[in-house]
């Protein structure tokens, strides 16, 4: 007995016992298990929501395509109730009302103004028709007759109008040495042609029939000076002052045969005469 319980108790191997967990194992064992559950019933989740659409993607039900919900007319109309009838709301029948009448007028509008302005172009309408202007009375010669003033009281501009260069300086050279004072000498286009066109305002009419005695051939042009001052445009024409002592000295009356401007006009200057007639 004793030999065989030996024997027997020889044969069984000893385990010994697991130690136990520390707090720290513990809590990594009890975590892991967590994120596994979390796993598992995401996995359901999931697997449910699949059956879920798919058994809505294979259903008979007419409110459902694809799995996605149909509106019907009834949702529609209960969603989007019908306004009230514009006569049973009398603001907003004014205000349609209103909002009618504007667009008609507008397109009344657009029409009228489409409608004028092809008359305009087609001349059948003038909207800016000429206003009736009195005709400017026509210039006419000064009629009075001038004595011949004195060389050295008249003051006067010598223009060359031709392109001739250094004309008027020595015409103006000649006019010194006759008495005259020259005050500017420069160059200034002029349409008129012939000899010379003699300028001044009424008080210089005198100073002016003076120098038309010694330029043959000169025109006469006033303008609107108020001083006594003359100006003289040497012209595509010109050829020579009269001698001195073959000037004519009686009393007289102006020169002005042409008292508009010739078809022909020169360009040698730095600016341009305007006046009526421009010289």
């Amino acid at each position: 007995m004793t030999e065989g319980s030996q024997g027997t108790s020889s044969s069984t191997p000893h385990i010994p016992p697991k130690p136990a967990l520390t707090p720290d194992e513990l809590h990594k064992k009890q975590a892991k298990e967590a994120r596994a559950k979390e796993r598992e019933d995401k996995r359901a989740a999931k697997d449910a929501r699949f059956d879920e659409r798919r058994a809505l993607r294979h259903s008979s039900d007419p409110g459902v395509f694809h799995g996605h919900h149909v509106i019907g007319a009834a949702q529609l109309k209960e969603a989007f109730p019908e306004e009230d009838d514009d006569r049973d709301n009398p603001v907003r029948f004014r205000h349609r009302l209103l909002h009618g009448i504007t667009l008609t007028v507008l397109g009344a509008m657009i029409v009228t103004a489409v409608v004028l302005a092809i008359m305009v172009s087609r001349g059948d309408l003038d909207l800016f028709p000429a206003a009736a202007t009195t005709p400017k009375p026509t210039p006419q010669c000064p009629a009075e007759t001038f004595n011949y003033p004195p060389n050295a009281e008249i003051h006067l501009n010598v223009y060359n109008g031709t392109h001739r260069e250094g004309l008027a300086g020595g015409v103006a050279e000649q006019l010194k040495q006759r008495g005259y004072l020259v005050d500017i000498v420069d160059n200034k286009s002029t349409s008129f042609y012939g000899s010379a066109v003699v300028v001044s305002g009424p008080t210089g009419q005198a100073a002016a029939f003076n120098l038309q005695r010694n330029i043959p051939g000169s025109d006469y042009v006033q303008d609107s000076r108020t001083d006594g001052t003359v100006d003289v445009y040497l012209t595509s024409g010109f050829s020579d002052l009269a001698a001195p002592d073959l000037v004519d000295q009686t009393p007289g009356t102006l020169s002005c045969p042409r008292l508009s401007a010739a078809p022909t006009s020169t360009s040698s200057g730095s600016e341009t005469v305007a006046s009526a007639p421009a010289p």
